[in-house]
């Protein structure tokens, strides 16, 4: 299923990223920094969604909604938690590629080619729903954490990584990343589209939710590896409730 015109979706985002789509799961390819930063963000996820320190099983059936969720990585990696998680993207490319890593995993996870207003014309709502580095790719932000606050269902929560927009973020995020190391193809952001938390509390109060919890999410060069921090310059993650 998929919608013609949304708030969630750019076709010039869509060809973008279905163009990466047959290398989406190299860790050293394209998708580099997703693979190095995906299990702190999963991870910081999970200990909201049950108890800190909890066992991979410990959130047996929970309905998961993972928007924008490409080839799969966080997608997968809350399933294996116990999820059950629905996969959903409007770039077809990734969702086949994405269905076909998961082949034969017996994981309780499905993907669908649409959008976040497909889903919010039929019945289901979620009891979690994620959208991690989504909000700074599509047109219309208020409208889509609108959307997302429809899909949610009562009591659930929304998780939320993105970009602020900073001048350290362009330094590291957009210059550094896309032109100096090269971690990313250049024109992946335009910085001008990055939400500071401020803005992004703001869309969300208009939506009905409140800012439950944040955290910075920083990148250590020397172990190559990312760690929750008290830093919100250049990327965070929410966690967000109905107010």
């Amino acid at each position: 299923m998929q919608s013609s015109t949304a708030a969630s979706v750019s076709a010039a985002e869509i060809a973008r990223f279905d163009a990466l789509a047959g290398r989406w799961w190299d860790p050293m390819g394209p998708m580099r920094p997703l693979h190095l930063m995906n299990p702190l963000r999963v991870g910081w996820i999970a200990d909201r969604l049950g108890r800190p320190g909890q066992a991979p099983d410990g959130m047996p059936g929970l309905r998961l909604l993972d928007i924008g969720c490409g080839a799969g990585l966080a997608a997968e990696a809350l399933a294996r938690r116990g999820c059950a998680v629905l996969g959903l993207d409007a770039a077809a490319a990734a969702i086949a590629a994405a269905r076909a890593h998961a082949e034969g995993q017996g994981l309780r996870l499905d993907y669908e080619v649409g959008t976040v207003e497909d889903l919010l014309a039929g019945t289901e709502r979620f009891a979690a729903i994620t959208a991690l580095e989504v909000i700074e790719h599509v047109p219309d932000p208020r409208g889509f954490i609108t959307a997302l606050a429809g899909l949610l269902a009562p009591g659930g929560r929304l998780f939320l990584s993105t970009l602020n927009r900073t001048p350290r973020s362009f330094l590291v995020a957009k210059l550094g990343a896309e032109y100096v190391l090269r971690w990313l193809p250049r024109g992946t952001h335009d910085w001008r589209r990055f939400l500071t938390p401020g803005e992004l509390a703001a869309l969300l109060r208009g939506a009905g939710l409140r800012v439950a919890d944040i955290a910075g999410m920083s990148f250590d060069p020397f172990s190559g590896s990312w760690r929750i921090s008290h830093d919100l310059s250049v990327n965070f993650i929410l966690a967000a409730e109905r107010a």
